[in-house]
């Protein structure tokens, strides 16, 4: 069951990914999903769109979403940005954390496409898909993931 080569060289899996999108920053959101969207279409994978309102909500999100077994493996995609306050460090530590927690502890094919960045200019540099694609390196990372546990345990 496993699909193309990464850039770099990992086996993707192939499957039927959860997007799920932190809709703070419409726009930028928007330009993260386009990536990830194209680089799991040319990996002839599929995948569907779970938006939540902002990174917090995200491990949560893909718990819920892990529990149904329609999925695959998961896409974490939104935006931080650094504010006044201690906030961002916050939101940026333990969305993080727990997507880590998610991954390591359920054997979940998760990509982090979370943003933590300073401006607003470096949150568009990396969303962009003609620019760094952050969204697309998530979706890769994700199906890389799903590669080596199809490889590792076999189906999906």
């Amino acid at each position: 069951m496993a699909g193309k080569q990464s850039a770099g060289g990992l086996q993707l899996g192939k499957g039927h990914i959860l997007l799920v999108e932190a809709r703070f920053y419409p726009g930028i959101a928007d330009a993260l999903i386009a990536g990830a969207t194209a680089r799991i279409e040319a990996a002839g994978s599929t995948c569907e769109r779970l938006t939540v309102p902002g990174a917090l909500e995200i491990p949560p999100a893909i718990a819920l979403a892990a529990d149904s077994s329609k999925f695959d493996g998961f896409v974490a995609l939104g935006c931080v940005i650094r504010g006044e306050t201690t906030h961002y460090d916050y939101v940026c530590g333990e969305s993080a954390r727990k997507l880590m927690d998610l991954a390591a502890d359920r054997r979940l094919a998760i990509g982090n496409g979370i943003l933590t960045v300073e401006n607003e200019a470096q949150a568009w540099a990396r969303a962009r898909p003609e620019e760094l694609d952050k969204g697309g390196d998530a979706a890769e990372a994700a199906l890389a993931l799903l590669g080596l546990r199809q490889r590792l345990l076999g189906g999906s």
